[in-house]
């Protein structure tokens, strides 16, 4: 009896948006980035301060001017059916329609990440990559340790400029008049 062998071998199976969905929910941050699967513990208390104090801010320029609508993780946003993240914040304006019952699907206005021990080089790496590659116009990396906030912003060859680096205030260009966050008030 003779065994056949594939000269190639099994490629592996890319996960989807329907495998993260069957994740359990056990408090940590399951994402798809090109199929693979990472996991991240939840934040810490700091982390978490600063996302809200940079939650509120945005909320009140946007969310109360009508002009958007600003998000907090844990939330979806599916580029691809491989690709499914979950930012720290997410900001989608009001006239860019990527907003379903379950997640959002598509690239929103601005991506922001605050950097973890956990997160840093997926953050500053594969996920400053992915959110290029898929055209967030603006991505946000917080750096909680060094109180200083990274901003990329698209140029019209859809790659991100070299990064400003924030101290005391950054202004998100997404809207006619811009909008800026005092970081002096998120540290």
């Amino acid at each position: 009896m003779s065994v056949s062998h594939d000269p190639k071998p099994a490629s592996p199976t890319k996960l989807t948006y329907d495998h993260l969905i069957l994740f359990p929910d056990d408090g940590n941050r399951h994402e798809i980035i090109d199929g693979k699967h990472y996991m991240n513990a939840a934040p810490i208390p700091y982390h978490q301060q600063l996302s809200s104090r940079l939650h509120v801010q945005l909320f009140h320029a946007i969310d109360d001017q009508h002009l958007g609508i600003v998000f907090a993780a844990p939330l979806d946003v599916q580029f691809t059916q491989h690709d499914v993240v979950k930012p720290d914040l997410v900001v989608v304006l009001a006239q860019n329609d990527i907003i379903t019952s379950s997640r959002i699907k598509g690239a929103p206005d601005l991506v922001i990440e605050i950097l973890s021990p956990s997160t840093k080089k997926n953050d500053e790496e594969l996920k400053r990559r992915l959110y290029e590659q898929h055209r967030v116009p603006e991505y946000w990396i917080v750096d909680p340790k060094e109180h200083v906030l990274r901003q990329f912003v698209l140029n019209e060859g859809h790659a991100y400029d070299e990064a400003v680096r924030c101290h005391d205030a950054v202004t998100f260009h997404g809207t006619e008049e811009g909008v800026t966050v005092d970081l002096t008030r998120v540290w």
